[in-house]
């Protein structure tokens, strides 16, 4: 894998873009990378209920009015945010590349999902911020584009933007096929962290079916040191997780996506649901 060059952030306010902002741009001063700053307006049309009875065109000419004005505020806001992130980190704007970080700003109308898990395609890297409590059903929907339908990794980033990231890496480790696409797309952060922890479950005190000391050994040939730790996750395997990378002072999780049914996860919880809602450090997924 390269390193990350093009890094997409959408943008939907001012106010829940700092973190995700913040630490891209981190990850641009690292990797010299661009980032692409995405905000998509609802179209308006779609904001007026279908055309009853008793409905005039008066009417809908006004839900129309007020569906613009508030797209073209929510718009100004998020630009006056990524504005704001380019002067903190002093990045200069750009199209085209250049020596260095460089950020671009793009403004779209349609449907957020479909939009960024189109532009996430066009990217080595998306980075969002986690959901907070009671989210709206589109930032989920949103989140799960790019998780699902994006074919890239996410990088989640935390309420409140790491001072650093990257520096200790652990990885959540099953041997399924999307940890190991999460680590194949991580290689290019874990070159250059100080620490690497591998962490795998061992769920029910089960045997583990994909030992830490295999990716150890395939780490090993990218110049990466890593140490192995086996936990016992049980029935609170996502709270175990997130506690033992506390305990190795990881400042970022590598893990596989939704490597059980997604419905299933949704429904039941699972490991990519707790740490959706729960972690603090960044989080690296992929499925």
């Amino acid at each position: 894998m390269t390193d990350f060059k093009t890094i997409l952030v959408p943008v939907t306010d001012g106010a829940s873009a700092v973190s995700p902002l913040d630490t891209a741009f981190r990850l641009a001063a690292l990797f010299g990378a661009h980032v692409v700053g995405l905000h998509v307006r609802s179209d308006p049309s779609s904001a007026v209920p279908l055309v009853g009875e008793g409905m005039s065109g008066g009417m809908v000419e006004e839900m129309m009015s007020v569906a613009e004005r508030q797209s073209a505020e929510r718009a100004a806001a998020a630009r006056a945010g990524f504005d704001a992130a380019c002067t903190r980190h002093a990045v200069g704007l750009s199209t085209v590349p250049v020596a260095g970080p460089s950020a671009q700003w793009e403004d779209v109308t349609g449907r957020e999902e479909e939009a960024v898990a189109w532009r996430g395609r066009l990217s080595d890297l998306v980075v969002m911020g986690r959901p907070s409590e009671g989210a709206e059903i589109p930032s989920l929907m949103t989140l799960n584009a790019a998780l699902m339908e994006s074919g890239k990794p996410l990088l989640l980033a935390p309420p409140r933007a790491p001072a650093v990231v990257g520096h200790s890496v652990a990885v959540a480790w099953n041997g399924s096929a999307e940890a190991g696409r999460a680590v194949a797309f991580a290689l290019p952060l874990m070159k250059r962290a100080e620490t690497v922890t591998i962490l795998s479950i061992a769920e029910d005190n089960r045997t583990i079916s994909a030992p830490a000391g295999e990716l150890a050994a395939f780490l090993a040939w990218h110049g990466i040191t890593a140490q192995c730790k086996v936990i016992h996750g049980g029935a609170h395997a996502g709270a175990t997780l997130l506690e033992q990378c506390a305990a190795v002072g990881a400042d970022m999780l590598v893990m596989g996506a939704y490597t059980h049914s997604r419905l299933r996860q949704l429904i039941l919880g699972g490991v990519t649901r707790h740490v959706l809602n729960h972690a603090h450090i960044a989080c690296l997924m992929c499925h």
